[in-house]
């Protein structure tokens, strides 16, 4: 839902842009910093901005917020729809919004980008039923959940999984349920919960509303059983929705990958060939982490025609011990590599080696009296 600081702040500019000076708004129109949204309001706009709607999709809410509140006070809510949706964290433009206030004028009216508002002149939901999300007014997440229609589970699924997950308590629900006698809707909740993986939620939600003298049958709204299962505690909507929304796309993109080569692949091969790009490889590493090696210096070291005691006369005696360490570790890391081709499962081969590979990088250190061997305790502390 709308909430950040910057939204806020457009908010702001909305306001602005809808009681600016009259003799200044036609200048201001003309050079792009103000567009009409409808007669007599607009919003604040950036002449560069490449297309209308990169400005309106940033202060459409917030302009909705300045609209009701001058026309209705607050008097008004936006519908159980709009309300589910964007608890379930989707804030995208709706092609028509729906409004409720008792002072609406049953009419739609048209904006900007193909968009309109949509007023039903309908008596407010009791005090409690509601909630303000920054300047919106929308329905509580429960009141939202008992209001809407079927349609809404089909044709909004995501919306409605993401919703139905964000109930901690059956508490919640079972309030406006027994409150309305709402035995159908209490069905479709239940069916909906046991959709997404939450029996326990529709079981408590039978059990109340049957034990209150309803006659309560289950039945699933939505077309399809949910295609991953939700975390039920996560504290945001959008980590279920990143999670719903990367099964619906995955296809599409893993389709989009090459397929693999049918080569069979060989393990000694591979062994060789971490062989072939050592001096290469070890020149890359070392450089990045400042050393200053070449592939003369990082061959002797490798064939051990070094002496750690007399290193002076290389360049620099870290830049020896350094590339000796990494020909070491380098080591350990083949063995480890061996383990998983024969068939050790990689993580945990990194958990048990990892610190193998970190003491083998900076033993050579700890011989030639440059490090101590408390040194090798930590981990890039250095």
């Amino acid at each position: 839902m709308p909430a950040s600081g910057a939204e806020v702040a457009l908010s702001a500019w909305a306001t602005f842009a809808a009681g600016v000076n009259l003799k200044r708004r036609p200048c201001l129109l003309a050079q792009g910093f103000l567009r009409r949204v409808m007669r007599g309001w607009c919003v604040a706009s950036r002449p560069e901005a490449r297309v209308e709607s990169e400005d309106w999709h940033g202060v459409f809410w917030p302009f909705c917020i300045d609209y009701f509140n001058a026309r209705f006070g607050d008097q008004w809510s936006l519908s159980p729809e709009q309300s589910l949706s964007l608890h379930s964290g989707n804030a995208s433009i709706p092609a028509q919004l729906l409004v409720r206030a008792p002072k609406g004028r049953n009419k739609p009216t048209p904006l900007a980008q193909g968009a309109s508002i949509m007023e039903l002149r309908t008596q407010l939901k009791r005090s409690e039923h509601t909630t303000v999300s920054p300047g919106l007014r929308v329905y509580s997440l429960p009141a939202a959940l008992v209001s809407v229609p079927p349609p809404f589970y089909t044709r909004n699924p995501t919306d409605a999984r993401i919703a139905l997950s964000q109930i901690r308590d059956s508490a919640d629900i079972l309030a406006p349920l027994l409150d309305g006698g709402r035995s159908k809707v209490a069905g479709r909740l239940a069916g909906a919960f046991r959709n997404i993986g939450q029996h326990e939620m529709a079981d408590k939600i039978l059990a109340n509303m049957r034990a209150a003298g309803y006659q309560v049958v289950p039945v699933d709204p939505f077309e399809q059983l949910a295609p991953v299962a939700l975390r039920l505690r996560e504290p945001s909507p959008y980590c279920n929705r990143l999670r719903l929304m990367w099964q619906q796309m995955r296809e599409a993109v893993t389709d989009r990958f090459p397929m693999p080569a049918g080569r069979r692949f060989d393990p000694d091969d591979f062994m060789a060939r971490m062989d072939d790009i050592y001096t290469e490889d070890a020149y890359h590493s070392l450089s990045i982490e400042a050393y200053r090696v070449n592939s003369a210096l990082i061959d002797r070291v490798r064939s051990g025609e070094w002496n750690p005691d007399g290193v002076e006369s290389d360049r620099n005696a870290r830049d020896a011990l350094a590339a000796r360490g990494y020909w070491q570790a380098f080591q350990a890391v083949k063995q480890s590599v061996a383990q998983v081709l024969r068939g050790a499962q990689s993580g945990k081969v990194a958990e048990s080696s990892h610190y193998e590979w970190h003491r083998e990088l900076f033993a050579p250190g700890v011989v030639a009296g440059i490090l101590t061997p408390v040194d090798l305790a930590g981990y890039r502390n250095d």
